[in-house]
């Protein structure tokens, strides 16, 4: 098939299927639906409405919300008329939103709640370059001339002029700006083209199978490149897509919605693994067996398939007994049997991939950058290596230079950054696209990431050590949150450790202690003695000079809101390191203190 405008190709399901479900979305217990047809209306209405409003070709238009249906209804109406989608992510502070309205020069803005609405209050009219704000949620008290609720927009009658725009729209149009925080410095504007977008469906309709039957979360805010690009191809798929607006609550939901395929970040693959692992630690001694040979037997019985071999009589009575007593509760976790995951955003530990396939659940781990919009490599169904990204999508070349940094060309790369030639000039090097990431192929194919170039940790020794590695292995662990491995210029490693404060109070409940707060906790001895026994028996599998010789356990966790995490969660060291610099240097003053663990 010849790939066409993504408005174009999403107009076509859309008249393929119009009494199909597009769209759910919770209001209560109940999930709502939107039809295909009635999204057609809809984005017809509002994209109508932005011409109306006086919205003309290649004008920016920003989504400031959580994920809803209106989120993509807004998006496609904006791309409809021949705008500009700017979407910033619902949890940015009132500057960071203001740096993208200025800095885009966005017109119209809609937003999905009171904090949002108020965050872009001062840069209307008179002070920034937004002329209207529309609210998704109609509760609000919208007091301005120049704001009204997502229902107006919903109710406009058809513009003459969208047939028009809709003719005009062509592959070589800008469809979006995402600014990426990236892990330094101020966010730069990612201009994309249609063109860019389509590359991935091409990709994605040569490997993977997605149809009217299938079901996706969308938890991962839809202003990351890749949750929306998903998001368009499961709707120019004819899927369902659920949205969820509050991703902390996936882990609930998924046995709910059962959805057959998503994309998630390494984040919630980590915490349903060490779920399933805690469960089963806690039965009888018995039980731990049963649960580790279940695995042992799924894992062998799906290598066996995978490599295309025969499963035996033995293996298939093992397998099914192994499916009953424990792999089907490992599946039911995610809510049953799927197509396919993808895990994409940060490096996902093998030993994780391992296990979820042993339990018949296939996840794919891609690998890409906002700028490549977003996809570069992927493992497919059929072929696959855990511990890897995959191989190379079809339409784009990667190479590696002489320092090990991935470079990119292809139909998928950017324009460049919005307004800043410069730094566009800077990011490319003979039309290469740099990544800014390390890495190799193995010699069939598969690109394996060791980290981002600037985040590696140098050891005054002269080891290149990949942080991510550290905290992806002690990550893993039940009673542990969130970490982050330090050692850059130093003569060891050491780390700040967050807690998952529920688990641990549980734990010391269990052995009769209490404390009257978290940093209390934190600070006792015992808590201190029995996080350092499992980190060590997490980073036994690490060489040596990568493991942690200390670290210290923080009573309050890492946020987007204070600085130290992207939006994908990722730590963002320069924050962290400042923000922690007296307790780090503490780690590496003195021989030994109270928080530390030696070795």
């Amino acid at each position: 098939m010849t790939y066409d405008h993504l408005v174009r190709l999403i107009r076509r399901r859309i008249a393929a299927t119009p009494d199909g479900v597009a769209m759910r979305y919770a209001d209560g217990p109940e999930w709502r639906e939107i039809t295909y047809g009635r999204l057609g209306a809809h984005v017809d209405a509002v994209a109508s409405w932005l011409i109306d409003a006086g919205v003309r070709r290649g004008d920016r238009v920003a989504i400031f919300a959580a994920n809803t249906p209106w989120w993509t209804i807004a998006d496609l109406a904006t791309l409809a008329a021949g705008a500009v989608t700017v979407p910033i992510y619902p949890t940015n502070t009132a500057l960071q939103a203001e740096h993208i309205v200025r800095d885009a020069g966005v017109k119209i803005a809609f937003v999905g709640g009171a904090e949002q609405y108020a965050h872009l209050d001062g840069l209307r009219r008179d002070t920034g370059p937004i002329e209207r704000v529309v609210a998704f949620d109609a509760g609000m008290a919208l007091d301005l001339t120049d704001s009204c609720p997502i229902s107006v927009p919903l109710a406009h009658p058809v513009s003459p002029d969208l047939v028009a725009r809709g003719e005009a729209a062509s592959l070589d149009d800008v469809a979006t700006i995402i600014y990426t925080s990236g892990t330094t410095g101020e966010p730069k504007g990612v201009v994309l083209t249609f063109e860019n977008l389509v590359v991935q469906f091409e990709a994605l309709d040569r490997f993977f199978s997605v149809s009217e039957q299938d079901r996706s979360l969308c938890f991962l805010p839809l202003s990351h490149a890749y949750e929306r690009a998903w998001t368009f191809y499961v709707l120019y798929r004819g899927a369902q897509n659920f949205y969820l607006e509050d991703p902390k609550r996936v882990i609930d939901v998924m046995p709910e919605v059962r959805p057959t395929c998503m994309v998630s970040v390494p984040r919630l693959y980590e915490k349903i693994y060490a779920t399933a692992r805690h469960r089963a630690s806690h039965g009888s001694a018995l039980k731990r067996k049963t649960f580790e040979w279940a695995v042992g037997v799924g894992s062998r019985y799906a290598h066996t398939v995978k490599r295309g071999g025969r499963v035996g009589p033995l293996l298939a009575a093992e397998h099914a007994v192994a499916d009953r007593l424990v792999l089907h509760k490992i599946r039911d976790i995610v809510g049953g049997p799927k197509n396919f995951f993808s895990a994409g955003g940060a490096a996902l530990a093998k030993e994780i991939e391992e296990f979820f396939f042993a339990a018949g659940l296939l996840i794919c781990e891609g690998y890409g950058l906002t700028e490549t919009a977003p996809v570069l490599t992927c493992n497919r169904p059929g072929d696959f290596e855990f511990g890897t990204v995959g191989k190379v999508i079809p339409g784009c070349e990667l190479r590696i230079a002489a320092d090990g940094e991935i470079l990119v060309r292809g139909r998928n790369v950017m324009r460049g950054y919005y307004g800043k030639p410069a730094l566009t000039a800077e990011a490319f090097e003979d039309g290469w696209f740099k990544t800014g990431d390390i890495g190799e192929f193995d010699d069939r194919g598969f690109l394996r990431i060791t980290d981002r170039k600037k985040d590696l940790i140098i050891t005054s020794g002269g080891k290149n050590i990949a942080p991510s590695r550290i905290e992806a292995v002690i990550g893993q662990d039940y009673y542990i949150e969130q970490v982050a491995a330090i050692g850059d210029g130093r003569h060891h490693v050491s780390a700040l450790v967050v807690p998952h404060f529920e688990a641990l109070e549980q734990w010391a409940r269990e052995r009769g202690l209490t404390f009257d707060s978290l940093r209390a906790m934190v600070k006792d001895r015992r808590i201190v003695d029995f996080i350092g026994q499992r980190i060590d028996e997490r980073q036994a599998v690490l060489p040596h000079h990568e493991r942690v010789k200390k670290f210290t356990l923080l009573h309050e966790r890492f946020s987007q809101a204070s600085g130290e995490l992207t939006p994908t969660l990722k730590n963002i060291r320069a924050a962290i390191a400042k923000k922690y610099a007296a307790v780090i240097e503490s780690m590496y003053a003195s021989t030994h203190h109270h928080h530390e663990h030696r070795r």
